[in-house]
């Protein structure tokens, strides 16, 4: 497994990290201590945050105590939210190690090389760990140097090749073609390389589920972190190995979890702020998701876009969301009124007789003009703004977002620079 994310909340809502509690303890029960399995791998993020809370350790320990008591090993490495804070000396995960309920990889560092030692029982440290057949490789958190670690973890770990073992990588990293994160990532032909020394690598880090060449392995987080999420696949893989070294990986997604869902209503052709209200718990009849019995009530946001000609404190959100709440019995269920209103520009339109990207755009530019810092170049921030807004629309990272902003500033001063 990986992407646990225990302590995760969403939404402020207290509901969230028992969810994430819930889905942990679900799995270790439906799938650890019924399979008969010989080790557990969680391939990193085992913890939402670097800092963790009481409640949250009590609820990784409750899990943790159930495998350890059923003699059954949890290897882990760090993903990027295990890491130790800056004020620490070390990572809770190694705490957990310390105190012997997981056995952390951590290679060491010699000359920026990865170094692996192996498992050291009596220190509760080491890079590599043999479980019978099986030689287990851990790795770090490598970020935007994916692509230049991996030809130097082939080194390193061809120097500990056993024979007759069978060899597993855990890496924490997005692949290139399957994330759901902005890049960078690692090419698939880079990660290919590692074939050569591993002949299974357990991912982590995308909250997606994909399967590359029966060779590597990413099984989702075990719950969501965030709505943009809800449409993943999410869970964990059982996994066989014949003694020819043939894996059977079965992805399995039956255990505790919560629905999300996500709405979109776009109220360009509204005639008035009831008309939208009205329209859009049409949409929630038609399509949203109910809560089942015995099930997690699900969560749902609705996202209200497009252009309106009247005033967007005129609807009415909060009979919105109640009444949405009690066709679905729901959670909880938002509402982000993402709209744009014309009233400060253009005092009345019909939607159907306009062009809808014309006419945002001349809104915008409308706007843009007005602005004494802007108004030289009104084109270059009008396509600025509208990019930004479509990339929080498809809710790609704040920081590539703000890196957008940035390089369009540097072509605006250079622009300027040479007029």
């Amino acid at each position: 497994m990986s992407d646990v994310h225990l302590g995760c909340t969403r939404y402020n809502l207290a509901e969230s990290p028992k969810d994430f509690f819930d889905a942990w303890i679900s799995v270790i029960h439906k799938y650890v201590l019924n399979n008969d399995v010989d080790f557990v791998i969680i391939c990193g993020d085992f913890f939402h945050k670097k800092s963790v809370p009481p409640e949250t350790m009590n609820y990784a320990i409750d899990g943790l105590a159930l495998i350890r008591e059923a003699g059954i090993p949890v290897v882990a490495i760090e993903g990027n939210h295990d890491q130790k804070p800056t004020d620490m000396e070390f990572s809770w995960l190694r705490s957990l190690s310390r105190w012997g309920y997981i056995k952390l990889l951590e290679p060491s560092v010699r000359d920026k090389i990865a170094v692996y030692d192996p498992w050291d029982e009596d220190a509760k440290k080491g890079g590599y760990i043999d479980i019978g057949r099986a030689r287990i490789f851990g790795s770090e958190w490598y970020g935007a140097s994916g692509n230049w670690a991996i030809p130097a973890l082939v080194d390193s770990i061809k120097i500990h090749q056993r024979e007759d073992a069978f060899h597993i990588l855990m890496l924490h990293t997005d692949v290139e073609g399957y994330q759901t994160h902005p890049i960078p990532a690692i090419n698939v032909r880079t990660l290919s390389e590692l074939k050569e020394v591993a002949q299974y690598v357990g991912l982590g880090h995308t909250h997606m589920h994909y399967e590359i060449d029966n060779w590597a392995f990413n099984p989702g987080s075990i719950e969501i972190t965030d709505i943009s999420q809800f449409r993943e696949t999410r869970g964990i893989f059982v996994v066989d190995v014949d003694d020819d070294n043939t894996v059977h990986a079965y992805h399995q997604t039956d255990y505790v979890y919560r629905d999300f869902q996500r709405l979109v209503f776009d109220v360009s052709r509204s005639v008035g702020s009831e008309d939208v209200v009205e329209s859009v718990l049409e949409l929630v009849e038609r399509e949203a998701r109910v809560a089942e019995e015995g099930k997690p009530s699900p969560i749902i946001e609705i996202a209200l876009i497009g252009i309106i000609g009247f005033p967007s404190h005129l609807i009415d959100m909060r009979r919105m969301s109640v009444d949405a709440k009690k066709l679905t019995s729901a959670l909880e269920v938002r509402i982000k009124n993402k709209t744009t209103a014309t009233s400060d520009v253009v005092t009345s339109y019909k939607a159907e007789s306009h062009d809808r990207t014309l006419l945002e755009r001349k809104v915008i530019g409308s706007l843009v003009s007005k602005d004494i810092r802007f108004r030289k170049r009104p084109d270059l921030f009008t396509d600025m703004i509208l990019a930004a807004k479509n990339m929080v629309l498809d809710q790609e990272d704040p920081e590539d977002i703000a890196g957008m902003i940035s390089i369009r500033m540097l072509e605006a001063e250079n622009d300027s620079e040479k007029e």
